[in-house]
């Protein structure tokens, strides 16, 4: 099969990150950019085309905020002496990977609005399904938008709910209950920090403490960055209100938790391996992939590796079960972003040497067992083994740590339309044929719920059996850029 059947573009061959979201309220009075910056630093694999953090005094006019974002990454957008402009004791920020909305400056969260309660500052990490329709419902009624996300249509849902209500966390709740889709936010009023997951649970959040300081993130992992103690999660649904009074929850808009749909891919691929996603071990549930893997696809080899970095630990679990060695067979370069300078079409082949080189002395003459998490069109594991070929390695076997993709997501995943997925069109052995592996083994679909240790997980990607409604006209801008 030519590889020109899969598909010749590499940008969107691979998954790429959500977003990632940051909060925090010092109750001593503390300025807290600094602590957001290090913050959505721990978040920076969730997203990397650009950042922003927004900050208030609680004790001063309540209109007075300060903010900086751009297009980079954080250690790009900021410097020593922006933090240090940007002074207050409450504070929000976005790390953003755009899978609705184009990539630009005016995009880049987070987002602040000036009204008549106040001031509202808002990081947001998801997709909505109705944008369309709660957006058309704003212009209808005069708004006038500055961006192309909905990120801002939720911003003016909860500007416009605040006026009927009578604390702020109301109108979190009010909007919330007309938003349908993917959503953790972070919300930043002039005297409170609040939180609010979707019912379903698709983003992970979660809650921190400091000293007299609490936070509120997208993973774990910024917590323990931080210097913070982990709370609790923020449950499906539950909406909290953090103020020097304590801890306030709304929990009205919780399904039953056999409805809950969390994205299985925060812990096959997005979420950093030391983080913890409602309990459960994002490290431990790809060690556990990848001993399924080992159970139900077995293979002769010599060694096992893992393509860096979600694939190491479903390559150790692999290596565990099955008894066959684990090795390093990859060396990544860590200091190439989204933003690197591609190749042309002539020398399309190095715009992944550039992030990946094969150690030929690990694999030559041997027979290697390669661990991936995902295979989306199929260019750029046929490139992975291609190297690990010319390297020397006797036989490539390809695993995978997540079954074969079917069918698109809306909720935050940037998996395309089902045109652009290998697995639709192809066959196992033909996806086999086409990357040049020796054989390739997906993960199977029921052992998703042992990796997620029983938790409730959305399968729609595999198997088109959404959570939501889907809407019937795509939303996600990302792949029309």
């Amino acid at each position: 099969m030519e590889d020109r059947k899969i598909g010749t573009h590499t940008d969107f061959d691979k998954l790429h990150e959500e977003c990632g979201v940051f909060g925090i309220y010092d109750f001593d009075g503390n300025d807290v950019a600094s602590t957001v910056y290090y913050g959505l630093f721990a978040l920076q694999h969730r997203g990397q085309e650009s950042c922003g953090i927004a900050v208030g005094s609680t004790t001063g006019p309540k209109g007075n905020v300060a903010s900086q974002k751009g297009m980079g990454l954080v250690n790009e957008v900021f410097t020593q002496e922006s933090l240090e402009g940007l002074k207050g004791d409450i504070g929000v920020g976005h790390v953003r990977y755009s899978t609705a909305g184009a990539s630009t400056h005016e995009n880049a969260q987070p987002l602040v609005l000036n009204y008549v309660k106040g001031m509202l500052g808002l990081a947001h990490n998801g997709n909505l399904v109705n944008v369309n329709e709660l957006r058309r419902e704003l212009e209808y009624t005069g708004a006038i938008f500055q961006t192309t996300i909905d990120s801002e249509v939720i911003a003016y849902h909860i500007a416009r709910e605040r006026l009927n209500t009578h604390a702020v966390e109301d109108a979190v709740c009010r909007a919330a209950e007309k938003l349908k889709g993917a959503f953790a936010l972070v919300v930043m009023s002039p005297r409170k920090l609040i939180g609010a997951r979707d019912p379903f649970g698709f983003k992970p959040l979660c809650i921190g403490k400091r000293g007299h300081a609490y936070i509120i993130a997208s993973e774990t992992c910024a917590l323990e960055t931080i210097g913070a103690e982990f709370v609790r999660d923020v449950l499906p649904g539950e909406i909290v209100t953090i103020t020097p009074e304590g801890i306030k929850s709304d929990t009205s808009l919780c399904l039953p938790k056999g409805q809950e749909a969390r994205c299985i891919f925060e812990y096959i691929y997005f979420a950093r391996p030391d983080s913890r996603i409602d309990g459960v071990s994002v490290y431990a549930s790809r060690v556990q992939a990848g001993r399924f893997l080992a159970m139900d696809t077995p293979v002769e080899a010599d060694l096992v590796v893992g393509v860096p970095e979600s694939g190491n630990a479903a390559a150790l679990g692999y290596a565990m079960e099955s008894g066959i060695p684990y090795g390093t067979a990859f060396i990544k370069n860590c200091y190439v972003g989204r933003t690197f300078i591609k190749p042309g079409q002539s020398s399309r082949e190095s715009s992944v040497k550039v992030k990946l080189n094969v150690l030929t002395e690990a694999v030559k003459g041997k027979r290697v067992v390669m661990i991936d998490d995902s295979i989306v069109r199929g260019t750029t594991s046929g490139r992975i083994v291609k190297m690990l070929r010319e390297a020397g390695a006797k036989e490539v076997h390809v695993r995978i740590s997540s079954p074969p993709f079917l069918w698109p997501c809306y909720f935050g995943t940037d998996i395309p339309e089902r045109e652009q997925l290998v697995a639709y069109r192809h066959s196992v052995e033909e996806i086999c044929q086409a990357i040049g592996a020796d054989s390739l083994g997906y993960l199977d679909i029921g052992r998703l719920g042992e990796m997620a240790e029983g938790l409730s997980i959305c399968r729609g990607c595999f198997t088109g059996e959404y959570p939501i409604q889907p809407p019937k006209e795509d939303i996600r801008g990302s792949f029309k850029r």
